[in-house]
């Protein structure tokens, strides 16, 4: 014997039902099956809307009750579209009563619990019918049952409870007589030892099919919905949950007693004692092995957390004071003024101090547990033995379950440092001695991010996801997205990374979509963008709280590095390309990496120099290992060494520079390339990271550029000198040629101090063949004092300066 139960989606239209009576057609063959169905999908809530706008004297509680019989009769209609009249008629006349019952409520203004339990009774007792005379319609050997007649409860209307020995013996009798192979019962519904129609509240018809389960024995209590079971996760909230394969009675009930609302905890107590396993199923998806829940025991699950749950809408409230420590009896007055006013305590902790007590409550219990507590304590608060009760509201718990977290080391320790990794503060803990649950309070607008962070800690341990951000969607940028595109499958099977870029924005529109954006189609997505703006952006990604967040600035604006201190600040990790506030001020470079530090976060900016040469991390690698670096030595512009690489007596200077700007080898305004603060800036971060506290004003930059050059008002005006100017670049090219040496523009740093300038480089030397745009480092170190450890390679780029961004990313994805 099997016991089914359907809830109100999946009794919800034709297309569902007929899933529903296919379902029960294919176990009947084999088994008895009694079938336990809810009312109609959404007809409670219009019940309840229906019955308010009566007692507010609002006449349009006709026609919603005229939406809730076309619901029923078209239902009738789509199931049996012909020899339906008895059966439509039938439901008219149940239909006129609860007119009656509406018209009622209209003429006496009152909605009593009471009738609230014959009101809300209609919804089960029309949709069991129409399921029960569709499938005798389709000659199957069904009968329906009012459980009013089976199952007895007391006389508290709204949220009845059983009489256990009464009902049982109920059903026992009638199944006992019933030799039909299917019984269909509507849920929820029951009767009072006084004859009054009652109803079983919350997750009622859960209810009534594990009594049902429980009185006669049943080999199986299936709880069929809309989801494949119950989850590691709210679905909702973590894209990547899994159904849960297997669950013992005790983790079910501490999921579902923690939001997971696929199961109500009393359904679980009826069974469990019946040691009758439950099973959740998908009645969209029948062959999906759903969610087994029973007392057995699985070797082969290694997980110890089953599931992560969570619970909004909490009010944190902490009695607090002096007077309490060694004193007994506060915890008992706490805890009686709270059941006197019939609020549920949700979760409690007390630190060994004795000096405080924290619980939390639901938020709407929370003003009246406020006023009852100071009232009650009225006396030693005048006294300042305790201080008025605290109330912080705005909140989650949090809960990581599982029978066997007791038998693991560390599960609480991963838990917290997830959360801290993640910027989530976390207010209170809780944790009972058996360890199958472990709870934290924390802020509501965290609780999404702490779900996908844990989840990723405990289930995803194949896939850290990394949400990018980027500002500066240009050339560099559209590089960086393809090469993300690209690499995409790769980073995810072989380093178990899932990039996904989240929000992006250039100049003039900026974009977002929680789940990543499409790139394989990535610019349509501006086509519906909002204008771009660099603080609602970042609003936005501070809305969005995804955990591992990374905003990467590819941009040369220092409005947009201005921003690197809060993102940093919350916790959200910086790549930058842009290097205006590693060459800034110096107090300005320690904070970003302070803040860095302290909020756990990662702040990235090797394509600062060099672009994407491992320039910056090879430096700290020398460095993290104990080596000296005594004097560097380097070419760091690809564009400076582009345009004297190209530059001799059989081209002028200004075409020279004009094809590298058109080549896009230098910034729109070359006079920042040419002028050598760019390269100054290069050294002053190389310098930095060396661990010097070095100014931009610090570097002596020798510049090769006439003074008109310098004081050029625009770019225009910057290449009519250049061009007046000519003989001065020829001058210093025949020097370097009468000396048989290369150009090159030199940035050197030794004994704190740091110049740049351009030099003539005899042949030999490490920098007189270097070719095109690329760039060339030499540290010596104390390791290596004589043969310099060289990094070479191409220092200009889109494509390079993008694998630069993607190598930081990956770092941070790899941390």
């Amino acid at each position: 014997m099997k016991v089914l139960k359907f809830g109100g989606t999946s009794v919800g239209s034709a297309t569902t039902i007929n899933n529903v009576i296919s379902i029960l057609e294919k176990k009947s063959k084999n088994n008895t099956i009694i079938v336990v169905v809810s009312a109609v999908g959404g007809i409670t809530d219009k019940l309840l809307y229906a019955a308010h706008l009566a007692i507010e004297k609002d006449k349009d509680y006709k026609d919603v009750f005229l939406r809730i019989k076309d619901i029923h009769i078209d239902l009738v209609k789509q199931l049996i579209p012909t020899d339906n009249e008895s059966i439509v008629s039938a439901i008219e006349i149940k239909l006129d009563s609860l007119n009656n019952l509406l018209e009622g409520l209209y003429l006496l203004n009152d909605l009593t619990p009471k009738i609230s339990d014959k009101l809300f009774s209609y919804g089960e007792l029309l949709s069991s019918y129409i399921i029960a005379e569709t499938m005798k319609s389709r000659e199957l050997d069904v009968i329906r049952k009012n459980s009013q007649e089976l199952i007895v409860t007391n006389s508290n209307h709204g949220n009845a409870e059983i009489s256990r020995k009464e009902t049982e013996e109920n059903i026992k009798e009638y199944f006992i007589q019933n030799s039909q192979s299917i019984t269909i019962l509507p849920g929820f519904v029951a009767k009072s030892n006084t004859g009054e129609e009652t109803t079983l509240g919350r997750g009622g018809s859960d209810y009534t099919a594990a009594i049902v389960a429980a009185a006669l024995k049943a080999d199986v209590l299936e709880i069929w919905t809309d989801v494949s079971g119950m989850y590691t996760a709210n679905p909702n909230l973590v894209k990547q949950a899994i159904p849960i394969k297997q669950l013992s009675f005790q983790e079910a009930m501490e999921l579902s007693h923690f939001g997971a609302k696929v199961l109500y905890p009393p359904t679980v107590q009826p069974v469990e004692d019946a040691n009758i396993p439950i099973l959740i199923k998908n009645t969209m998806q029948p062959d999906d092995a759903g969610t087994k829940i029973s007392d057995e025991k699985n070797a082969s699950i290694k997980n110890p957390v089953k599931g992560i749950t969570h619970i909004n809408n909490i009010a944190l409230l902490t009695l607090q004071g002096p007077g309490m420590v060694g004193i007994p009896g506060f915890s008992k007055r706490l805890f009686e003024i709270l059941a006197q006013e019939k609020i549920n305590v949700i979760f409690i902790t007390q630190a060994s101090s004795e000096h405080a007590i924290c619980f939390g409550i639901d938020i709407k219990d929370s003003e009246v547990a406020e006023n009852a507590i100071n009232k009650a304590f009225e006396y030693e608060i005048t006294l300042k033995k305790i201080d008025p009760i605290i109330v912080e509201s705005g909140l989650s718990i949090i809960a990581l379950i599982g029978d066997n977290m007791k038998n693991h080391q560390g599960i609480s320790g991963r838990m917290f440092s997830t959360l801290g990794k993640n910027n989530i503060n976390v207010r209170a803990i809780a944790q009972g001695a058996s360890e199958r649950n472990i709870s934290a309070v924390i802020g509501e607008n965290d609780a999404s991010k702490a779900l996908n962070a844990l989840h990723e800690r405990f289930f995803e341990v194949q896939n850290k996801r990394l949400n990018v951000f980027i500002v500066g969607v240009g050339n560099v940028g559209e590089r960086l997205i393809d090469q993300i595109e690209q690499q995409y499958s790769f980073l995810k099977k072989k380093l178990k990374i899932d990039v996904r870029i989240v929000g992006m924005a250039n100049s003039r529109k900026m974009v977002f979509n929680e789940n990543g954006i499409d790139l394989e189609d990535w610019p349509s997505a501006f086509d519906f963008a909002e204008q771009s703006n660099l603080e609602r952006f970042f609003n936005k990604v501070l809305e969005l709280n995804l955990h591992n967040s990374i905003f990467v600035d590819i941009t040369a604006d220092e409005k947009v590095s201005d921003w690197y201190a809060p993102y940093l600040h919350h916790s959200i990790s910086v790549v930058a390309c842009n290097k205006i506030a590693c060459s800034g001020s110096y107090s300005t470079y320690k904070n970003l990496h302070d803040l860095a530090l302290n909020f756990n976060t990662s702040f990235l900016y090797e394509t600062n120099v060099g672009a994407g040469l491992p320039i910056i991390n090879t430096l700290n690698n020398l460095v993290a290992s104990g080596d000296k670096v005594t004097s560097i030595e380097a070419v760091l512009s690809g564009s400076l060494n582009f345009v004297f690489n190209n530059f001799g007596d059989h081209t002028n200077f200004h075409d020279t520079v004009k094809r590298a700007q058109f080549e896009g080898y230098t910034e729109p305004d070359p006079r920042i390339d040419l002028s050598g603060i760019d390269v100054a800036r290069k050294i002053l971060i190389l310098a930095r990271e060396n661990g010097e506290k070095m100014e931009i004003e610090d570097i002596k930059n020798e510049s090769f550029l006439t003074k008109a050059n310098l004081e050029s008002i625009s770019v225009d005006d910057f290449y009519d000198t250049l061009k007046e100017d000519e003989s001065h670049f020829q001058q210093i090219y025949a020097s370097a040629k009468a000396n048989n040496c290369q150009l090159k523009y030199v940035a050197e740093f030794k004994n704190g101090k740091a110049k740049v300038g351009l030099r003539e480089i005899s042949e030999g030397h490490p920098f007189y063949n270097l070719e095109g745009k690329d760039n060339i480092v030499m540290f010596y170190t104390e390791r290596y004092p004589e043969q310099p450890l060289i990094v070479k390679g191409a220092g200009a780029g889109a494509d390079v300066t993008a694998s630069g961004l993607f190598a930081d990313i990956i770092k941070i994805g790899n941390k």
